[in-house]
């Protein structure tokens, strides 16, 4: 299976050039991943290089539709966490 890039990319270019087999592709209105060529990085890295270096939590989702980078892996903080600190922040 292939990962797909979603309408939340910000084509912020930081994929593009980290995956092993130049799946990635500018395009509008964001990057997608050839299905052809992606290997999801098996065989080259243990985890995805697109999914690891992407700031925007949840916009590359595997074959299943399930996010490779889901929230909060990209700061370490549960969603649950999160929302409840910024619920406190906007209380104030």
């Amino acid at each position: 299976m292939a990962f797909k890039i979603i309408d939340g990319c910000v084509n912020c270019w930081a994929c593009e050039p980290v995956c092993p087999s130049d799946a990635i592709a500018a395009a509008e209105p964001h990057f997608r991943i050839e299905a052809k060529r992606c290997t999801e990085c098996e065989g080259d890295y243990a985890e995805p290089q697109c999914a690891s270096i992407c700031p925007i939590e949840g916009v590359i989702l595997d074959g299943f539709g399930e996010p490779v980078n889901p929230p909060g892996s990209l700061t370490g903080i549960p969603p649950a966490r999160m929302a409840a600190a910024m619920a406190e922040i906007q209380a104030r």
